[in-house]
């Protein structure tokens, strides 16, 4: 019989069709090994053979959160570049009682409004700084009655009671006239004024500037223009050292002399309580409104070389003071509190 041509093509198609499947079912390695290529080339791209570090990708698509301090608890960080933040919150007091205390100084009063509990947990809720009401009106005795009453007031009308109103000069300012005049006028109304020594200020700023979660390794500065005061704890017992101010250059001394001396001073403070340094005073205060975000409380300051370009006597004094003690007790990390100061200190130990 003669086959046409139709005929021809169906019969060889149906004899590739057989040997094809039975090349499937007896040389299946050799379809497997060559399939590969079939669905390689059917998406249209090439397959990417390089083995990934599947470490290195889970490290990327499940990395937890970095480790940053909770806010009640301190952070670990001991970088020292004022943009990262300080992220903590002192511990609030529970069942606190408001108090009031007025630093009396040579030139007018800090006050402050302080909700304390028995723990010694503090929170500031009013202050004013470098008022001088009283200064202002001293032609008389009555005048500084008159104008210590009025300031008193306000502390009152805050919803301090009046025994709970304590006043506190330091003996840098205890002889100066207008404090005298004013200590006299407050007797008068049944006000005590306590008067406190470099030691007790330093002591005071330490409680009142240490919470209870940095204790065992920090330590405190408060750099004030006639004095610098140094503290730490060591165990239960308090340490302080006392150095020059901010104000030494008013006395001819020089840079020079001043960093070598609080640079020795530094040093003494134990090797683990150099982690942070909490920072307080004038200078401090003007190192830190530089570059505070907001209304935090803390501010995290920066290294004393960028605070060389500031101006002012002062302030370069304050600088050159923070920078011996940064090289003396080898700290890196120094953080102002914008609330605290050592009259609270004096709060906090009261009974």
């Amino acid at each position: 019989m003669r086959l046409t041509g139709f005929s021809k093509f169906l019969l060889v198609l149906a004899i590739v069709l057989g040997l094809f499947f039975a090349a499937k079912r007896f040389m299946p390695q050799w379809f497997e090994k060559n399939n590969t290529e079939v669905v390689d080339t059917t998406n249209g791209e090439t397959p990417n053979t390089t083995d990934s570090n599947p470490t290195t990708t889970t490290t990327e698509t499940t990395r937890p959160a970095p480790n940053v301090a909770p806010a009640e608890t301190p952070a670990n960080d001991n970088s020292n570049n004022a943009s990262s933040n300080f992220t903590y919150t002192a511990p609030k007091p529970v069942n606190g009682k408001l108090r009031g205390v007025v630093e009396l100084g040579a030139s007018g009063f800090n006050s402050f409004v302080v909700l304390t509990d028995q723990d010694k947990a503090w929170e500031l809720k009013k202050s004013a700084f470098g008022e001088s009401l009283v200064y202002e009106n001293m032609a008389t005795e009555d005048d500084i009655r008159t104008g210590l009453k009025k300031y008193i007031s306000q502390m009152l009308n805050f919803g301090v009671l009046p025994r709970d109103i304590h006043f506190v000069v330091s003996s840098a300012a205890a002889n100066a006239p207008e404090v005298v005049k004013i200590t006299k006028a407050l007797k008068t109304l049944g006000y005590v004024v306590n008067t406190v020594t470099a030691a007790k200020e330093a002591e005071y700023g330490l409680k009142a500037t240490l919470t209870r979660d940095f204790l065992q390794d920090a330590f405190m500065v408060d750099i004030g223009s006639g004095n610098t005061k140094i503290a730490w704890y060591e165990g239960n017992a308090v340490k302080t050292l006392e150095t020059y101010g901010s104000k030494y250059f008013q006395k001819g001394i020089s840079a020079d002399v001043v960093h070598n001396e609080i640079k020795t001073l530094a040093a003494k403070v134990p090797a683990d309580k150099q982690k942070m340094c909490f920072i307080i005073g004038g200078v401090p205060f003007d190192l830190a409104k530089t570059h505070r975000k907001d209304k935090e409380r803390y501010t995290l300051l920066k290294s004393p070389a960028d605070y060389s370009s500031l101006s002012g006597e002062k302030v370069k004094a304050g600088v050159n003071i923070y920078d011996a003690i940064a090289k003396g007790a080898q700290c890196d990390r120094f953080v102002f509190d914008w609330d605290s100061n050592f009259t609270i200190g004096f709060l906090l130990d009261l009974k």
